[in-house]
């Protein structure tokens, strides 16, 4: 048997009217193409059939059943007949004239084991006595044909019916639909996609780096395996090296210098200082070397591209390593395949993910040599000029200790009583004469070193307050004497940290620190462009790739965009399929009430019901009216696929929509529970578009990993993405809001109907879980009909079905209530729930026609339907 999970759609055939259309096994497939095509689904394995007829046109549509039958698929095909209306009545050649619905004629064909035959003599779909709909009452049609559309639903009734006698049963039915309005539905549509693609804000905003802890593992290798890169890019015998060693030693012995300099023998003596200017030289003439080595590998580090083979070996000659990728590149595809499922699965919109991608191009892609070549001026002779220009201009600053201690040897040297009070001058003769011994040391040509003036006018200050003190206190010369021997220590203290000072200020503006810090900005330009040269092939096609998944991104931004701007969309019709209608069969004239079949007075010629069936629904792929529908009487505009309109057909009072508070056409077997939407509606549409997204992007990964992103790779994955949406909208319409689409669900568990529809499941656990009596369903048949079914209570068969997204709620609300729990039918419908009945017919009540001549291969003219001579034909009394 065919599991439901190789069903994934069921293609709907009304050959009350159209069947002329389907008489080659070409138009056979094209009308499957067609309703599939619209869906989005390519053509199964295992194909489904729901065939709607009439009693009568099972020998007369002989034809279109033998193409069907013998329609070529992988798998088995798979025919469920719904036959609506009544019988005939007596076969031609019969000696006893049967009352209608006494006998059922079929074809041998429908005999075959993958076909079953459900038999709905009246759909009863009137709500009260005083109702006359017709047996084929379109409004209870349309609900009973999507009902049975259900793959699910319809590989099990064709399983049940196949185990009744003759592979018939009458069908009784109670059925619950909960959905929403069609205005509520298309609303939450388009904000789901609104929110699924997220606002056009521009490409370059900024945007907040995707954290490297949460970067896939293949993208997190080279974005920080490019960063930890750079150590021991020179090699210790390469020319690099060389000079950049040569240039640090130069540099290592003018700080020995400096050293010396900051000493007293550099204070008293120029011999240091002249050493340390020699040092200086020579490092700038070093640096001049070691900056012209690393202009030469940033023109040879790769031109206006990315770095290539032939920069990575120039680099090499001048005695740079570039590590090995060490096959970081590998699973690019793969990483951003996982990022992209990442930041959906957060929930941002398509245009935002697009943004972090293009983030991470920049990031990632490897810069080319030259495009470093202007930071060389950060470190050029005239850079270190300038800099050491600046800290010379500045002159050293005077610490708070230094002024405490030129103040306190003031202080201290001037306790001396008069005469004696002259030595208290010694202090601050001491400061002004090492102030201007060291301005002339640190002489450059005619600019003297800046000496500052503080610890001289602290020290004068100190001299005075020290003078004051000993005229008013008259200190014993003992301590006058001391006082100067302690001042003369602090004032040797000063002296050594304002030299010290000031020798550093000195050498700063000499460029001691301005050439350090060039040489170190070189080494780090060439630690840089080394990395830049790690893996730089990989790291481009990362880049890339990253860039193509951006666009391809915002092209599927701008697809749900267009899905998601308002269109006219025909009236929902009566079975709430929406505008996405496979067939315009409802709305085709019954063969039950045309008056040209002759059905009215009793007549059961062939010919008179072939009549019936002249009309022709095959929707028209240029958006024509279909053939045979163009008739004046019609009106209005086609609607969708070709197909006019229902607005376009005269309205009476009972034409209007079931919701639409002009009238209530649902069946009394239906119960509608219309729902206004739950909180998490438009969160859980957005959710199924991103599955959708990642599903049609599915194919483009490989195209990623396999270096084929290109344009044309774009341009079908774009065209795969519309589809899918098409095909998610197809799919909200045709099975509701409960049913997630047919695409990778992640793993979290839908939302109940009250968070979706802002309904109960309570209402389905009670109908699901009910006893199976007669009471429970309608029974779809005629009083006429009735007299042929089985009085057998235990041969019915029952099936108990409700939407699987409810499986848990309903399975809960079973076991509070205490309701025995049965064997259930979860369905991928979020729409149906409730009871079907398969009450099969009496024996000796079906009689099975078997051709003598077959029709396959040859199209039936008016004149053969009309000659019975053509269609010689021997009636099979199925009797048990």
């Amino acid at each position: 048997m065919t599991s439901p999970e190789n069903a994934t759609a069921v293609v709907r055939l009304d050959l009350r009217a159209g069947a002329a259309a389907l008489a080659t096994t070409q138009a056979v497939r094209d009308r499957m193409a067609d309703q599939l095509g619209r869906a989005g689904l390519p053509e199964p394995d295992y194909p489904l059939f729901l065939v709607t007829d009439t009693p009568a046109g099972l020998t007369d549509h002989q034809l279109q059943y033998e193409l069907l039958s013998g329609y070529r698929a992988v798998g088995e095909t798979r025919i469920l007949v719904l036959l609506v209306g009544s019988s005939p009545g007596s076969y031609a050649g019969g000696e006893e004239a049967y009352l209608p619905d006494r006998r059922l004629v079929r074809p041998t064909t429908l005999r075959a084991s993958m076909t079953g035959l459900v038999w709905a003599g009246d759909l009863r779909s009137a709500r009260t006595a005083l109702d006359r709909p017709e047996p084929d009452d379109p409004a209870a049609l349309a609900v009973l044909v999507d009902l049975l559309s259900v793959p699910d639903v319809f590989v099990r009734v064709l399983e049940n019916v196949r185990k009744l006698p003759h592979s018939i049963a009458a069908p009784g039915v109670r059925l619950l639909e909960q959905d929403l309005p069609t205005e509520v539905r298309d609303r939450a549509w388009r904000d789901a996609l609104t929110r699924f693609a997220g606002e056009d804000t521009g490409a370059g905003d900024p945007v907040d780096i995707v954290p490297d802890s949460r970067l896939p593992e293949p993208l997190r290798a080279l974005v920080t395996g490019r960063d930890s890169r750079g150590q021991g890019h020179r090699r210790a015998d390469g020319q690099a090296n060389l000079v950049h060693r040569t240039c640090a030693e130069s540099l290592d012995r003018a700080d020995d210098d400096l050293v010396a300099l900051r000493s007293f023998p550099g204070l008293l003596h120029p011999a240091r200082r002249n050493a340390l200017e020699a040092d200086l030289d020579q490092a700038r003439e070093d640096l001049d070397g070691f900056r012209a080595l690393v202009e030469r590998a940033l023109q040879g580090g790769g031109g206006a591209a990315a770095p290539t083979a032939e920069a990575t070996a120039r680099l090499g000659a001048l005695g740079l390593r570039v590590p090995a990728a060490d096959r970081a590149g590998e699973r690019v595809g793969e990483g951003l395949r996982e990022l992209a499922g990442t930041l959906l699965g957060d929930g941002l919109a398509l245009r935002s993910v697009a943004q972090h991608f293009t983030a991470l191009a920049g990031r990632v892609e490897p810069v080319p040599g030259t495009a470093l070549l202007h930071r060389l001026a950060d470190h050029s002779e005239e850079s270190v000029t300038r800099g050491s220009a600046t800290e010379y201009a500045a002159p050293p600053r005077t610490s708070g200790a230094v002024l405490l201690m030129a103040g306190a040897a003031g202080l201290l040297g001037g306790l001396w009583q008069w005469p004696a009070a002259l030595a208290a001058l010694v202090v601050p003769v001491l400061f002004v004469v090492v102030a201007l011994l060291g301005t002339n040391r640190l002489r450059t040509g005619r600019r003297a070193a800046r000496w500052t003036v503080g610890p001289r006018v602290a020290a004068v200050a100190g001299a005075v307050a020290g003078a004051a003190v000993a005229y008013a206190a008259d200190p014993p010369l003992w301590l006058g004497g001391t006082g100067l021997i302690v001042g003369l220590g602090l004032t040797a203290e000063a002296v050594r940290r304002l030299w010290r000072d000031a020798a550093d200020s000195w050498a700063a503006g000499r460029g001691t620190t301005a050439l350090r810090n060039a040489l170190d900005g070189l080494d780090g330009l060439l630690a840089e462009l080394v990395r830049e040269h790690w893996a730089a092939e990989e790291r481009l096609y990362c880049a890339d790739a990253a860039r193509s998944v951006a666009g391809m991104l915002r092209a599927t931004a701008a697809a749900a965009d267009a899905q998601a701007a308002p269109e006219p969309l025909a009236p929902a019709g009566p079975g709430g399929s929406g505008p996405y209608e496979d067939d315009d069969w409802l709305s085709a004239p019954s063969a039950l009430e045309n008056p040209e079949s002759g059905a009215a007075d009793g007549d059961a010629d062939d010919g008179d019901w072939a009549a019936a069936y002249a009309w022709d629904t095959t929707p028209d792929r240029n958006g024509d009216h279909a053939a045979g529908r163009d008739d004046d009487r019609y009106g209005g505009d086609p609607g969708p696929y070709g197909a006019p309109s229902p607005a376009a057909y005269p309205a009476g009072p009972d034409d209007a929509p079931w919701d639409s508070g002009e009238g209530d056409r649902a069946p009394r077997w239906l119960d509608r529970e219309v729902g206004e939407g739950g909180p998490d509606l438009v969160a859980t549409l957005a959710g199924d578009l991103r599955n959708t997204a990642m599903a049609a992007m599915a194919p483009y990964w490989g195209a990623v990993e396999r270096g084929q992103a290109g344009a044309l790779a774009l341009a079908r994955t774009e065209q795969r993405v519309r589809e899918l949406l098409s095909a998610a909208r197809h799919h909200l319409w045709h099975y509701g809001v409960l049913a997630p689409p047919p695409y990778p669900a992640d793993h979290r568990a839908r939302t109940t109907a009250a968070g979706l529809l802002g309904t109960d499941s309570h209402r389905v656990a009670e109908l699901v879980g009910r006893e199976a009596d007669r009471g429970a369903v309608v029974q779809l048949s005629s009083p006429e009909q009735g007299a042929l079914l089985s009085r057998d209570p235990g041969a019915a068969l029952w099936i108990r079905f409700a939407p699987g997204t409810l499986q848990g709620e309903i399975e809960a609300a079973w076991r509070k209530s205490g309701s025995p729990v049965e064997e259930a039918l979860w369905t991928s419908s979020g729409r149906y729930a409730g009871l079907i009945r398969l009450t099969p017919l009496r024996m000796g009540v079906v009689d099975t026609v078997l051709p003598r001549q077959s029709t396959v291969g040859s199209a039936r003219t008016d004149a053969d339907r009309a000659e019975p001579s053509v269609h010689a034909e021997f009636r099979e009394d199925d009797r048990w």
